[in-house]
């Protein structure tokens, strides 16, 4: 996909990533551009300094979601590209809070089935169109000190695998796995210990950005920035027990505040 001319709708789209996202879609040429944010001051920032659309919307409710379509829709005729962005980050395991579980459950992964639910309508009745979802190189490998982000992302990665699975190739599906990144997220540490180790080889949403372009323009499934990952994921694919006691002595480390790097 080119973004010349085309409708890009992008949750959490007034900070970090998101927002990355947003101006290099504006300069890649996008006709229309949705930047979709629960905070709804940020989101109107956003929207003006690139003249796009702002739409204030809390993706863990179905029917912030379904609005947002429908407005996108209403405003530019269609949606080409849908990115799936917003996401949040809490620490903690099986003591985690029912309610904690629900919340991020609900933002990292039922968002994305929400948003396929009411985008993919009009994609499949026009037989073409893109959903970008941003996961995390958590998806694909975990996440010291966080079993909720893990498994959502997680959850996130087997989700836009189904997608492009029943629906390609009509239907473009990309999914989005950095490992660190210089956002809100990565600098309050809100994944727990797991983040300082991130930090050493994170990289600026404007990278990223880069990266999306590109996986884009390529229809690549897998998005990764941090190239590295690829081969963590052939790791763990080929002796799973040496992957996990790997990653064992990486918890070691980092609980002991000696950092390592994630594999």
């Amino acid at each position: 996909m080119q973004l010349i001319g085309k409708v890009a709708v992008v949750t959490g789209g007034a900070n970090g990533i998101g927002r990355a996202l947003c101006r290099r879609f504006a300069i890649e040429g996008a006709r229309g551009i949705v930047v979709a944010d629960i905070d709804s001051v940020r989101t109107q920032e956003a929207a003006e300094e690139i003249g796009a659309l702002a739409v204030q919307c809390d993706v863990s409710k179905e029917a912030d979601i379904k609005r947002l379509v429908d407005e996108a829709t209403a405003r530019f005729g269609k949606i080409d590209l849908f990115v799936s962005n917003a996401g949040i980050a809490i620490g903690g395991g099986a003591e985690a809070s029912d309610s904690e579980w629900e919340r991020i459950w609900n933002i990292n992964f039922m968002s994305r089935v929400w948003a396929a639910r009411h985008v993919l309508p009009q994609m499949l009745a026009r037989g073409d169109g893109y959903i970008l979802s941003t996961a995390s190189a958590a998806g694909l490998l975990s996440s010291i000190g966080s079993a909720p982000y893990a498994v959502t992302k997680h959850a996130d990665v087997a989700f836009a695998e189904w997608l492009s699975i029943t629906h390609g190739p009509a239907i473009k599906v990309s999914c989005l796995c950095p490992q660190g990144v210089f956002t809100d997220m990565l600098m309050h540490a809100g994944a727990g210990p797991a983040t300082t180790a991130l930090r050493p080889d994170a990289i600026s949403p404007e990278e990223v950005a880069d990266f999306v372009i590109r996986g884009l323009a390529e229809e690549k499934f897998l998005i990764l920035p941090h190239p590295i990952v690829a081969e963590y994921v052939n790791r763990k694919a080929v002796d799973h027990d040496r992957w996990i006691a790997g990653m064992r002595k990486i918890q070691a480390k980092i609980l002991a505040g000696s950092g390592g790097t994630l594999m």
